[in-house]
Parts: structure tokens; sequence; C-alpha cells
């Protein structure tokens, strides 16, 4: 492999022009497919076949009406309260949305109010006209037995005279008929009542369904509208939840504020923000740091943009056909960015460490490309390996997220493989300054100048930071994994759910409908649970109603359920829509288990009802999506950690440093998840990463961070412990090749490592939140495996283990082919013949 890189390399080099055209023209055709092709991303995290999905699927069908993704509207009327002029124009913006082609209807919260303030009243008017009704109905009823009695008696009295029938008929048939007519009309009364009752029954139950249930505040202040969708939530485009601000925001004249939920505010059409930019120039300032000059400072920087242009171009490009959340394209952006920087800069540097040693051009890009080429070659099958993984869970969303990212990977290495040697070409001698050539060029004329490099190479490597590990390798060992010990502890508490607007800043619109809510109106009125029934065939209208209530009765019964309340029914009475409002937000975890207890009262509400239930809506698909994630870490955590074992095995033929590699990124792993929960679930350091509102983690982190800070974690090892190997085949001790091996590495890997780091801390403070936590997640993850795993941990248990670390069986050195990632095997056959020109630049 190292010499097909070598050869790769030097064919970079020698048609530069050749290898760039290439580029630009795919850079072209992924730009121009991205514009023509693109479609809008959204967050809908749904699983296909789950309970979710099936109720959503079947309210479509039967009530298209409230299939309809739905948001919500805050309106604050300050201290002074609504007046009639800030209802009128709360109503008048609530009008203007129901004109919107994309908007299905509109709740008023004032008429909604006065329905229910008006129905304890309108029961007690309707209980008194009920008894007044009866009491009148026993009074004719009476009155006509009595009639009745009456005409007996006569007709008794006459026939006792000796009269006809004709004769009696003729004179008792008047009296007959009133009572005849006196009785249909009891009757028809009788039927009234009874019908009035049913009705004043269903409207007791109904009052009792809606009771805790408000949509203007005790206190007047606030009032919330309900805005019906006639898409999924997720499918309304950005400039239509534009419009839908903007009117709400009309209200602002009359006095009144209006704050839209997250559902309506959420923005993810757009990935790159400000925090982004800062992270990439903190990792340009590194690399000038680093090369010295400008020119090779942004060479890796313009491969990472180029990587990431055309990963993440053909990402959008896909939009318009796949189903993509928000988080795919972020995720590629990120990881291009990282291991696109420094997967160049692996190259870059040896490419200038080999020019100042005096090396030709072309061989030392050649060479470069095929010694720190080969190890960015393993190193991004790793990453590689772990997102392409994501698509063993089985879920949709996830495994586009997965492939997306790991092409934007695979892109990131070919370019750092290909077109890094043909700008170094490109560039020549420019990317070293004037300094530092003349500096080189005095040290390489001064006699035995080889020897003098050797021993203070010498000194380096009993110096510094692997120098003091390996003299004190026990103290650093047991230190590096009480720290990692102590981080992970939180991890534990580990609770996890999908963002609401809690999760939000504090300063943004979604926060302060989402607090305004919570205050006002009970935090279960962010995050309503959607129950779908369905009822028996034949039902009556008032047997459908009452079996509504019968069902939201049940609902309501369950532990921390506020309200349950009938919402919609089919034409064919087979189909109902039932809201169910939880006492807390629904990221909470008393939700979570209302959710679960609905779902186990179903065949008890079947059992005395008749009725099937089953729930959907965003809270209970939130709530299947993050349980589904979780059921998935431990398989896709086996086969990430097996298949990359298999690699680590092939690059550096040893037992031992795979395992290593492996138990290293899980101390890492365990420290990262309990960084992430003491910040944003407990709230630690919250006003430094902007948590106002600490609560579950984001539900698909774990499986991500995972699959990322694998892969990730393996660069760093494959960098640092293919140097330590490179020494050990070249001769050295297996000791002393630990401390060379990590002198040659350790410079370029703290740079790697800090421009990492960088680059997601970038994404801490993004405008999407659901990313914030994920940044922190990898920035922090990445700066423990790097600076205290890789650099602490395993050179100390390699100077330890000395030739052990390199012990592999001999009947698996025969059947293991030998990938040679350090270069070891490139000879002088390999490398151009004395006299061979250098390109001129």
């Amino acid at each position: 492999m190292a010499s097909l890189l070598y050869r790769l390399g030097k064919f970079s080099y020698r048609r530069r022009w050749l290898v760039i055209s290439l580029w630009l023209a795919v850079l072209v055709a992924v730009g121009g497919s991205a514009a023509a092709f693109h479609g809008t991303m959204s967050n809908n995290f749904t699983i296909p076949g789950t309970e979710t999905q099936q109720m959503a699927d079947k309210l479509k069908a039967a009530i298209p009406a409230s299939s309809g993704g739905s948001a919500s509207v805050v309106f604050d009327a300050g201290d002074a309260g609504f007046d009639q002029a800030k209802k009128d124009a709360v109503a008048s913006a609530l009008d203007k949305l129901k004109s919107l082609p994309d908007v299905q209807g509109t709740v008023n919260p004032f008429t909604t109010q006065e329905q229910l303030d008006q129905a304890t009243g309108k029961l007690a008017e309707g209980e008194a006209k009920a008894t007044a009704g009866q009491a009148q109905l026993d009074a004719s009823r009476a009155q006509l037995a009595a009639g009745e009695a009456q005409l007996a008696a006569a007709e008794q009295q006459l026939a006792a005279s000796g009269l006809s029938p004709a004769q009696i008929e003729a004179q008792l048939g008047a009296k007959r008929a009133e009572l005849a007519a006196g009785k249909e009309k009891l009757d028809a009364g009788t039927k009234e009542a009874a019908d009035g009752a049913v009705a004043l029954a269903l409207g007791k139950r109904e009052a009792a369904a809606s009771e805790g249930l408000r949509f203007v505040s005790s206190d007047n202040k606030a009032a919330i509208a309900q805005v019906q969708f006639k898409t999924s939530i997720n499918a309304v485009a950005p400039a239509v939840r534009q419009q839908v601000q903007d009117i709400v925001h009309g209200v602002s004249s009359a006095g009144v504020t209006a704050y839209a939920s997250k559902e309506i505010t959420e923005d993810v059409s757009q990935i790159f923000g400000i925090a982004e930019i800062v992270g990439v120039a903190v990792a340009a300032a590194v690399l000038i740091l680093m090369l010295g000059t400008l020119i090779a400072a942004g060479l890796p920087l313009i491969m990472a943009l180029i990587g990431v242009a055309v990963g993440v171009g053909g990402t959008f490009a896909l939009t318009g056909v796949i189903d993509m959340s928000s988080m795919s394209p972020m995720l590629a952006l990120m990881l291009g960015l990282a291991v696109g920087i420094d997967y160049s800069l692996f190259i870059v540097n040896r490419h200038r460490n080999q020019l100042l040693a005096g090396m030709d051009g072309e061989e030392s890009a050649a060479l470069a490309t095929g010694t720190s080429g080969n190890a960015v070659l393993f190193a991004g099958l790793t990453v590689i390996i772990a997102l392409a993984a994501l698509v063993v869970p089985g879920l949709p969303f996830l495994a586009v997220m997965g492939v997306a990212a790991a092409a934007t990977v695979a892109v990131a290495v070919v370019v750092a493989l290909t077109l890094t040697p043909a700008v170094l070409s490109l560039i020549g001698r420019r990317l070293i300054s004037k300094r530092a050539w003349a500096k080189a060029a005095q040290h390489n004329a001064e006699p035995g100048h080889e020897a003098a490099d050797r021993e203070l190479e010498e000194k380096r490597s009993t110096r510094g930071w692997g120098g003091l590990v390996t003299r004190h390798p026990w103290v650093s060992l047991i230190a590096s994994i009480v720290l990692l010990g102590a981080l992970a502890l939180p991890a534990s508490q580990l609770r996890l759910a999908l963002p609401d607007g809690g999760s939000e800043p504090v300063d943004s619109q979604a926060y302060k409908a989402y607090d305004l809510t919570r205050n006002s109106f009970g935090e279960g009125m962010t995050g309503p649970i959607i129950v779908v029934g369905e009822f028996p065939a034949g039902l009556s209208e008032n047997d459908a109603k009452s079996k509504q209530y019968d069902v939201a009765d049940e609902l309501r019964s369950v532990d921390n359920v506020v309200a349950a309340v009938p919402v919609a029914i089919s034409d064919d009475r087979r189909t109902a829509v039932f809201q169910v409002i939880p006492k807390e937000g629904p990221a909470s975890a008393s939700t979570v288990q209302v959710v679960s207890q609905l779902r186990e009262k179903g065949s008890g509400i079947h059992d005395k009802t008749g009725a099937t239930i089953g729930l959907t809506g965003q809270t209970a698909g939130n709530i299947d999506v993050s349980a589904k994630l979780g059921a998935a870490l431990p398989p896709y955590l086996a086969i990430v950690v097996g298949l990359s074992l298999i690699l680590l095995l092939l690059v550096f033929r040893s037992i031992v440093v795979p395992l290593l590699a492996t138990g290293g990124f899980l101390l890492s792993l365990a420290a990262a998840f309990g960084a992430v929960v003491a910040v944003y679930q407990w709230g630690w350091l919250g006003s430094v990463f902007d948590v106002a509102n600490p609560g579950a983690v984001l539900s698909f982190l774990p499986i991500i961070l995972i699959g990322v800070l694998f892969g990730l974690a393996m660069d760093y090892q494959v960098f640092i412990t293919s140097g330590m190997r490179e020494s050990f085949m070249h001769g050295e001790s297996a000791r002393h090749a630990v401390r060379t091996g990590f002198s040659h590495a350790a410079a370029v890997v703290t740079a790697a490592a800090i421009i990492m780091v960088s680059v997601f801390s970038g994404f801490i403070f993004s405008h999407l939140t659901m990313v914030r936590p994920l940044g922190f997640a990898m920035a922090f993850g990445v700066l423990i495996d790097a600076f205290v795993v890789r650099m602490t941990i395993v050179p100390a248990i390699m100077y330890l283990l000395g030739e052990k670390a390199w012990w592999l069986p001999k009947w698996l050195q025969r059947i293991l082919p030998d990938v040679d990632v350090e270069g070891a095997k490139l000879t002088r056959s390999d490398r151009p013949k004395s006299g061979s020109e250098e390109l001129v630049h």
C-alpha cells in the first residue's frame, strides 16, 4: 500500500494541472447539482414501523385535517392584561394566518377560553331547565292520568245507563282525542327531556375532560394559540415559517408581544454560522504557528474546504430525493473540516521537514504520500467504518447521517492523497519561508550535521512530555486513569431525549415562548401527547361522543396527566383523536413514564370501552426515537469496535496495540459522556456554555459520539503508534522506539488535536441548539483522548511492555497481510533515478 500511495503522490505531483482540473470539475458538478436538486431539510426523526408512525399514517387517512403538524404562538399582554383591542389584534393576526396556503387553521384562545368559562354556567342553566322541565312533565303526566281516569269513569257510567257504543263515542270522542293529543305531547316531552339529559351528561363529561386546561392565563396576561399546518411541521418551508412569524409579530402595534414556538422558529436551512467561522479561524492560527507561512497554513485549510464543499455539497444535492435531517450536513461539515485539515497537515508537515532536510521536491511529496499518506488512509478508514456502521441500528435518519459523514470523510482522504501533492507541486519552494530555507541550507552545509541531528533527536526524545511520561510510566498511567474515572462518574446518570424549547438560548424567541407557556399554562402544554382511538363500527352520534369521553376518562386517570380532551372524530365515527396534556415538559422523565403508562393502559381501555388506542405526535415520537437509539447503542458499539480491531490488527501486526487503542477509547468515551451530563443535564458551567435550562441529553448524541470519537481516536493512535513502529522496524529497541516515535509525532499530533478541538468547539455555540452538545462532546472527547489517552496512557503502557507490545502469534503473522502503514518497505527502487529533473515552479 505504501508503494502504491508513493506512486500516486508522484503522479499527482507531476500531473498537477490534470489533478487540479479534475477536482475543479468535480466541484463545479457537485455545486451545480446542489443548486439544482437540493430540497428542504427537516428534523423529522421518525422510525418506520413504530406505533407512532402507524398512528400518524392512520390519522392522515381517516382525518386529514388533523394529520398536519401543529405549533403554538404565545401572546404576552404585559401587566395591563388583555383588553378588547388587544384581543381583536390577536384575532386579526390569527385570521391572516388562516389565509396562508400552508395553514390548515388556527385556534383563537379567547373564543376557546370563553367557551370553557361559559360551560359551567351553561351546565347549571341546563340542569335548572331540566329540573323545571321534569317538574312540568310530572305535572302533565299526573293531569293526563287524572283525565284518563275521568274518561274511564264517564264511559262506565254511560254504558250502565244503556247507551250504545256509538252513542258513548259521540259524547266522549272529543275528550278521548284531547287526552290522546296530551299523551302524544307528553311522550314528545319525555323524549326531549331524555335527549336533554344525555346532552347534559355529555356536557358535564366534556367539562370534566377540559378541567385544568386553559388557553388564556388566569391572570389574563398571556394567551396561547394553536396553528395547524397542512403538512408535517418538518415539511414547512423556511419562508412560510418566517411569514407566520411576521404576521403574529404584527400584534406589537397593539401592545402585545408574540412568541412563536420552537417548531416555527427553527430554521435548518443554514448550517454555517459565526461560531463555526471562529473555530476555523483558531485552526488557521495554529497552522500558521506550526508551519510558519500563510501559504503553508492555508494549504490544509483549502484542502479541507474543498473536501467539505464536495462532501456537503453532494449531501445537499440529495436532499431533494432523501428525507434528511439538518444534523446530516452539520455532522459532515464538522468532521469534514476537522479531518480534512488534519489529514493534509500530516502530509504537508512531513513534506516540509523532508524539503528542509535537502530532499528533492517530487521525491519528498511522493514519500510523504507513501508514509504519512498511508497512515492517513488507514486512519480515515477507521472513521469511515465507524460512521458507515450507523446504518446497522436500522434508523433511517441515523443511516443517512452516518453515510453522509462517512462519504465526506472519504472525500477528505482522497483530497489529501491526490490534490495535496498536486498543490504542493504548484507551490514548490514557497511552502517554506526564506528564513527557514537559509537556516536549513546553512545547517545542511555543516560537516557531520547528520550525526548532530541524531544526537539532537536523541536529546529531544528524552525531554518534553514524552520523556516525562516514559521516565515515570506508572505515575502517568495511574494519574491519567484516575482523572478519566473522575470525569466519567456523572455518565451513570445519563438520560436521553430530543430537545424542546427549553434547550434553546435564553434570548431566543423559542425559549421565551417555552418559558411563558410553562409559567402561564403549565409545562405540559409545551408538548401534548396525541392519542388515536379506533372505535367499533355502527355507533350513533351520541354513542360515539359517549365513547370519546369514556376513553378520555381512562386516559385522564394516568398519573401526571393534567387533561385528556377529545379533539376530533372521523365522519364514519371510527377514528377519534385525543390530546393528552402531561404535567411536565416533553423531555422530562415523568412524561416518558406517562407515555409508557398510556400504552400499558391500552389493553384495559379496550376491555372497558371496546376502543383500541395508539400514540402519535412529536412528544411520543421523540420518546420512541430516544428509546430505540438507547437500545441500539450496545450492538453498534460491538460492531464498530470489532471491525476496527481487525483493521488495527492489520495495520500494526500486534495484539496489544489494538486492545490498548480500544481500551483507551472506552475511557475517553466515558469521560466525554460524564462531561456532557455535568454540563447539559446538571447545568454545571451552564453560564459559560449557554445552558439555561439543563435537561436530558440529545438522544442520538451517544451513538454518534461513539462512531465519531472512535474513528478520531484511532486517527491519533495510528499517527502516534505508526511513528513508534517505524522506529522499531528500523532497528531501535522497543522502549527507545516509544520515545523517538513519540518525539517525531508529538508536535504534529498536538497541532492536529488543537485544530480538531477548535473546529468542534466552534459548534458549541451553533445557531442550531441540537448541534451544541454534540460539538461539546466531540471537542471534549478529542481533547481527552489526544492528550490524556494517546499522548500519556499509550506511551506509558507501550514503554512498560517493551517488545511485548509488538507480540503477534506466529500463525497469525503468516496469514495477516503486511500493509506497511509506516512505509518501511519504500526502497530506492521506488524513487526517481539520479539526475531526474524537478518540476520548475
